[in-house]
Parts: structure tokens; C-alpha cells; sequence
């Protein structure tokens, strides 16, 4: 006789010791088996440490830590997204820090990995934006101090509408002056305008001036002009011969030969009179009462 339908026969529902003894798993809910099979982070990273870098289950743990903890990651660099520095330039060192947690933690203090992590990538974050983020190389001082200015140079405008003159800043600061003038100095490094853009008005205009149209330059007239100040009292001792000889070779250009055959003389002659002239203007320039006649 065959069975009937009703009868179930199938072994899951058999009655046997087998199923008695569990050897027959019962079936679990999503819920369970997660709770079941995660390992919790401290797990993964004693698991981890136990195996060679280049196992495969070593990367398939590092592939299990940044699934739980990137995007925790990601969202403590996203609270630097208005800091002057590319968000994806953040995310990467937020990351960075991440693997420097998973490398530097020891599960055998006791601590939980989140305690050591989250300081471990913001520490990284800031350490990029004090290495990478200046455009000049200033003193780790100055680069560590640049924060703590802002914050205090904002107070005070808020409190007194103006800036703080040097010597304020430094008593807030707790600096001396100097520092306080230098650090200053310092956090306008931070940043710098490339030479090629346009100037405010002329951003609309491609035919604009640019900063580096601004640039100055060294002036050498002013020094021309203090070195002929300085010669005209020289120049007015010498004699008739030798301011003749002076504005020919200098002011004329012309050959020894040519000045000689002008005074009547050999070209050596003219030579000899030109080293005398010489002489005696650097010796009249050089005395300390020609500057206090001045």
C-alpha cells in the first residue's frame, strides 16, 4: 500500500534521533543567522593578525573591515568638506587612517577598536592638511598654531569689531610678540592666488589684466639717482682736463686713442689720467665727511 498523501515521510519531519540530537540544523531567520556568523570587529582584527598578508582570508578580512567601517569613515571626512580641501583628497587620507587603525590597534588592551579608530583618522586627516595643504613650508609651530589663531582672531572681531593688534594677539595667544607677528605671517601662506588669474573686475573678460601685471620690480633708477648725487661734489674738484677726459670716455664713448688725439697726448698718457681721475673720485666718494656734508 502506497502512503497517503497526508502522511508526511520526509526525514526533516521523522521523528528520529538524529533529529533529536540537532544533527539536522532547523532552518534560521536573515535576524539570526547575522547575529549568528558576524564577528565583531576586535574578532576580525585577532583573526587577522594571526595570518600572513599575503592569505587570502587576511583579504577577505580587510575587505570585511572597510565594508563595516568605510562608511563611518567617509562621513568623518565629509565634516572636513569646507576646509579649502577637496573632499575626495580627504576621503582618501580619512581612509589612510583607517588602515594605519587596523595595522596599529592591539586587541590585548582591551579598549574597543572604535575608541581607537575614530581618532586615529581624524589625527590622519589633520596631519594631511598640515603637510599637504600649504602652498609655502612653514615651521610646524605655525603650521599647528594656524587653527587656533582663526578661532581667536573670530572671537575677537565678534567681540570688539576690529582685528587685534599685535601685541593683543599675543597676550590671548600667550605668545610674545614676535611669535605672534610671525605666526600671523605665516597663516597668509596657507593659500596662494596663481598669477595667471584675472583681476576682480576682470573675470568676465578674457582680455583683462592679470595679477602678475601688478608684480613691481626693482627700480634701479633710484640708485642711479643717489650714486650721481654722491659724485657731484667729487666731480666738481677735479680740473678742467680731467672732467674733459671723464665725459668723453664715459658720456661720449670714446677710445683712449680718440681722447688722445683730442687733448693732444699719447693714448698710455690718457690712460695714466684716467686711473688718477678714478682713484680720486673712489677715495673722495669714500670718506665718511663727504656724507656728513651731504
Amino acid at each position: 500500500m502506497f502512503p497517503s498523501a497526508a502522511q508526511d515521510t520526509s526525514p526533516a519531519s521523522s521523528a528520529s534521533p538524529e533529529a533529536g540530537r540537532g544533527l539536522i540544523p532547523r532552518p534560521r531567520r536573515p535576524s539570526e543567522f547575522t547575529a549568528f556568523e558576524k564577528d565583531s570587529a576586535e574578532d576580525l582584527l585577532i583573526r587577522l593578525r594571526a595570518l600572513e598578508e599575503d592569505d587570502p582570508r587576511a583579504r577577505h578580512i580587510w575587505e570585511q573591515i572597510v565594508e563595516e567601517f568605510g562608511p563611518l569613515v567617509s562621513r568623518i571626512a565629509r565634516d572636513y568638506r569646507d576646509k579649502g580641501e577637496p573632499l575626495e583628497d580627504v576621503t582618501q587620507a580619512a581612509m589612510v587612517g583607517l588602515v594605519k587603525a587596523v595595522r596599529g590597534f592591539d586587541p590585548s588592551r582591551g579598549i574597543p577598536f572604535m575608541a581607537y579608530l575614530r581618532p586615529t583618522v581624524t589625527g590622519e586627516i589633520k596631519r594631511h592638511f598640515r603637510d599637504h595643504t600649504w602652498a609655502v613650508h612653514v615651521s610646524r609651530f605655525h603650521q599647528e598654531n594656524r587653527i587656533r589663531l582663526r578661532r581667536v582672531l573670530a572671537d575677537y572681531e565678534q567681540r570688539h569689531a576690529r582685528r587685534p593688534t599685535t601685541p593683543e594677539l599675543a597676550r590671548l595667544m600667550k605668545l610674545s610678540e614676535r611669535q605672534a607677528g610671525e605666526l600671523l605671517q605665516a597663516s597668509e601662506a596657507y593659500r596662494c592666488l596663481s598669477l595667471d588669474r584675472p583681476e576682480a573686475d576682470d573675470e568676465s573678460d578674457d582680455s583683462g589684466s592679470r595679477l602678475e601685471d601688478r608684480l613691481g620690480a626693482e627700480e634701479t633708477g633710484f640708485e642711479q639717482v643717489l650714486e650721481r648725487e654722491s659724485l657731484k661734489p667729487a666731480l666738481a674738484e677735479l680740473d678742467e682736463r680731467a672732467r674733459t677726459i671723464l665725459r668723453l670716455r664715459f658720456f661720449g664713448d670714446h677710445t683712449q686713442a680718440e681722447i688722445g688725439e683730442h687733448l693732444g697726448c699719447s693714448q698710455m698718457h690718457v690712460s695714466r689720467l684716467l686711473k688718477e681721475v678714478l682713484d680720486k673720485l673712489r677715495d673722495r666718494v669714500d670718506r665718511p665727511d663727504r656724507l656728513s656734508g651731504l
